[in-house]
């Protein structure tokens, strides 16, 4: 992400994400928003469950999704509760998540969501207010080192067959 300001609204680039990952189970914790109820209309056969900015309910908390997208949450929360909440959702229920948070509002930083192993997508900014929208996803958030491979072990014939 560069430091610029998206040309985007927030509601497309949350419309994109939808798409991109068309989940078949979303998680919305906070405020449902336009782009979502689109996505629901266009993909009738979705199962979205909505649950209030907090600690979830233990249904929601017994559960894995596709996809979490938390918005207008943060805000709502003591720092506490809001690293709990969004550590707890990105390790136990969603292999990808979606953050749009107000950081100034929410007395976060950049570097919190950092800490958790989201990164920085985009930032939108309206007259005063710019929000940030901060995703992870499990199948990409690393990369694979390129010391990790046949060349670089001792016995490459064995690279892949033996875990000890």
């Amino acid at each position: 992400m560069t430091d610029g300001f998206s040309q985007r609204t927030p509601q497309q680039a949350l419309a994109a994400l939808l798409e991109r990952f068309t989940p078949q189970r979303l998680l919305l914790v906070g405020t449902r928003f336009p782009a979502l109820d689109a996505f629901a209309q266009a993909h009738p056969q979705v199962t979205i469950a909505a649950a209030d900015p907090g600690p979830l309910p233990a249904e929601l908390a017994a559960q894995r999704f596709d996809l979490a997208v938390l918005v207008d949450c943060l805000e709502h929360l003591p720092k506490r509760t809001g690293l709990e909440l969004l550590g707890g959702i990105r390790n136990l229920n969603a292999s990808r998540v979606a953050v749009l948070a107000d950081l100034p509002a929410c007395g976060w930083q950049d570097t919190d969501f950092f800490a958790l192993a989201l990164s920085a997508s985009e930032k939108f900014r309206r007259d005063q207010q710019v929000l940030s929208l901060f995703t992870y996803d499990l199948h990409d958030y690393k990369q694979v080192p390129d010391w990790l491979n046949a060349k670089f072990w001792a016995n490459p014939e064995n690279f892949g067959k033996y875990w000890w």
